[in-house]
């Protein structure tokens, strides 16, 4: 009976020992997300990406890459007239040096996927953006592409690409996120070697600052099947409902009294005057 009790004790401060062990890890792990600082953050880092992501900061850029999808929840980066004027470049598509093979895709893995599918490899983060980046190469990563339909990247999506550059006309710098959404199931890559999931549509969020203490941002999502002429200001969302079907939190650094007034509003009036 004794030991029986002694056994029974020693099991329930083990089970005890490795709780508060998963507790103080999960805290840890808390605390260093909240302190990693980057250029490319508006207001802290996306949250709630799952905890095998792997955190990828560049020059260019920096991601979230899921090591179930292979494709990144997002990307992030800032751009000024320094960055976006500079030498074009080929697009040499590679996997990406700083990931493991079975955690990102390879170019192989692409191929006949616009045949069979009419899929491009779609940047998240556009090489024209980096004209004037010594890390411009780093774009062509596989982990900074996704299977995207080919009306959606030479369409609407391109369009929107091309109104971040020209923002930079009339403001200083701007601050983008850009991620994938999984709301349908689409086709994998016909000759992937790799489990992935290809996204069924995206989101973007654009951050203008205009003083220290002010700021515009816009929010849209636009599905895998968007047409190629299909105008922009019908997939212009809140930043809100980003959060809600990407299951993200943005601008974290924010008290949330002052995320719920921009977050859930759109200033049409702006968008219509520095948009179009």
């Amino acid at each position: 009976m004794i030991f029986r009790i002694f056994d029974n004790l020693k099991t329930f401060c083990m089970q005890i020992s490795i709780l508060l062990f998963l507790t103080s890890n999960l805290l840890l792990s808390n605390d260093c997300y909240s302190e990693i600082h980057c250029k490319h953050f508006f207001f802290g880092m996306p949250i709630g990406v799952p905890n095998y992501n792997d955190l990828i900061i560049r020059d260019s850029y920096a991601l979230s890459s899921n090591d179930s999808t292979k494709f990144a929840d997002w990307v992030a980066y800032v751009i000024d007239s320094a960055s976006i004027n500079g030498i074009s470049i080929e697009r040499k598509w590679k996997a990406d040096t700083w990931l493991d093979d079975k955690e990102t895709l390879e170019p192989s893995d692409y191929k006949e996927a616009n045949k069979s599918y009419h899929y491009d490899r779609g940047h998240q983060a556009p090489l024209a953006n980096f004209k004037g980046n010594r890390d411009i190469e780093t774009s062509n990563y596989l982990s900074n592409i996704t299977p995207q339909k080919a009306d959606l990247n030479q369409g609407t999506w391109k369009e929107l690409e091309e109104i971040e550059r020209r923002l930079i006309g009339k403001f200083k710098i701007i601050y983008v996120m850009t991620g994938p959404l999984y709301e349908m199931e689409y086709p994998p890559l016909p000759n992937a070697d790799e489990r992935h999931k290809v996204p069924s549509g995206y989101w973007k969020i654009i951050a203008i600052p205009l003083s220290p203490n002010k700021f515009q941002s816009f929010g849209f999502i636009m599905n895998q099947n968007t047409s190629r002429k299909s105008e922009l200001s019908k997939h212009l969302c809140t930043i809100r409902e980003i959060e809600k079907r990407s299951k993200l939190d943005f601008f974290s650094d924010l008290p949330r009294n002052e995320q719920d007034i921009f977050e859930n509003k759109i200033d049409s009036a702006w968008y219509e005057q520095n948009f179009k």
